[in-house]
């Protein structure tokens, strides 16, 4: 039987046999928890340049669709699975998993030690890895090498690779009640789907888009979405952010998006050992206390002070939610202005809707923005806003 090697930059080597294309491929190796949503993993692009180990033990059941992509193509360089399915079996399956991965040139590899690999990178943290098959194949040591000269996640800045091109409107679904517009550093499909089911039309712009650019559009409100690489390398979609945070517009954010509002605020980023990746993180609501199943995909956190308010350039803000197994942040928001942020996926594809009232939290913000009395330089007034924060 053919051989597939994995080949971590620590030189743990895992052999197992191809699974999609054959040949080589490079990126962070790093793993999902989720026992569903194998075919929105693949497509979310804030997988990019990783290799995806999937802890479920069998993947591939239910083949793939043209309904669950999330964006135009796979995203994540690898993949790494226990045991495919022999067949796909599913009403709505329009071909196999492995046919699909093989189609779209991914590199993969299924192997009995998943559950050791997983292990080894909660104890040793997300690294570099290389999965080698067909043609590719050499000495364990030359493979090595090669992982070891490819690049790493951290100073990696990969938005602008993922993000579209030419900007493009999601109608609102019935009565349109706002516009937004929603900045694609690596947006999901399903997210703005779940603004137009509350009557946003969504505007969506490229990455690069300066404040002018989104301002320009007059919005209700702005969104910025998920996205991969490394927040600090960041500076052009900061700069957007505080643009649209000095107008007063209100502003909801996601994964990348909390540590872009992070990164307006004056706060650091940190990378994570190993990262959140699956369907099943704990999330308390500071405020209410209330825990959230949340679905998550990020490899850096911000950095903010969890025990009271701190000061911003933009008045004092607050950390609205936390995660339960470590303790990081895990949402943001000011007290004297209409923005807030969360570092999870509310937009549940896959994944739990505990969250996905978040989106009636922006749409409320957005009504509520449009009565409010504003200041002598357009901003609303500290006054309105605190009166929000008490409602």
């Amino acid at each position: 039987m053919t051989t597939a090697l994995l080949v971590l930059e620590d030189g743990r080597v895992f052999e197992g046999t191809p699974y999609g294309a054959e040949g080589e491929t490079f990126g962070e190796m790093v793993f999902n928890t989720g026992m569903t949503g194998y075919q929105e993993t693949l497509t979310d692009p804030s997988y990019h340049r990783q290799i995806v180990a999937m802890t479920a033990p069998h993947v591939g059941n239910t083949g793939v669709n043209l309904e669950d992509p999330e964006s135009r193509k796979i995203w994540v360089a690898g993949y790494v699975v226990r045991e495919p399915a022999r067949i796909a079996s599913n009403w709505r399956s329009h071909g196999s998993l492995e046919d699909y991965l093989r189609g779209q040139g991914v590199v993969g590899i299924a192997m009995p030690g998943t559950r050791a690999l997983t292990r080894h990178l909660r104890e040793r943290g997300a690294m570099r890895a290389g999965v080698f098959s067909g043609p590719a194949l050499a000495p364990v040591e030359e493979l090595l090498e090669r992982v070891r000269r490819s690049p790493g996640m951290a100073g990696a800045d990969l938005s602008g690779e993922v993000s579209t091109r030419e900007p493009y409107i999601v109608p609102a679904t019935g009565e349109r009640r706002f516009t937004v517009a929603a900045i694609d550093l690596g947006i999901k499909a399903m997210t703005p789907q779940r603004l137009a089911e509350r009557g946003c039309d969504v505007h969506i712009l490229p990455g690069s888009a300066t404040a002018a650019d989104i301002l320009a559009l007059d919005p209700d409100g702005v969104f910025f979405s998920n996205g991969p690489g490394d927040p600090a390398t960041a500076d052009g979609p900061v700069g957007a952010l505080r643009g649209v945070l000095d107008a007063g517009v209100p502003f909801f954010g996601i994964c990348f998006g909390n540590q872009i509002f992070g990164r307006a605020l004056g706060l650091g980023t940190y990378k994570l050992r190993y990262g959140h990746r699956g369907v099943n993180q704990p999330v308390k609501d500071v405020r209410t206390g209330k825990v959230e199943i949340s679905a998550h995909n990020h490899g850096f956190a911000v950095q903010a002070p969890t025990d009271g308010p701190f000061d911003t350039p933009y008045g004092p803000a607050e950390v609205s939610h936390v995660n339960l197994n470590d303790g990081c942040v895990e949402g943001l928001r000011l007290l004297e202005r209409p923005a807030f942020s969360v570092q999870y996926h509310p937009e549940a594809a896959a994944g739990p809707h505990d969250a996905a009232y978040l989106f009636d939290e922006f749409c409320e913000l957005m009504e509520r923005s449009r009565g409010r009395t504003s200041g002598a330089d357009g901003r609303p007034s500290a006054t309105t806003n605190m009166e929000e924060k008490g409602a």
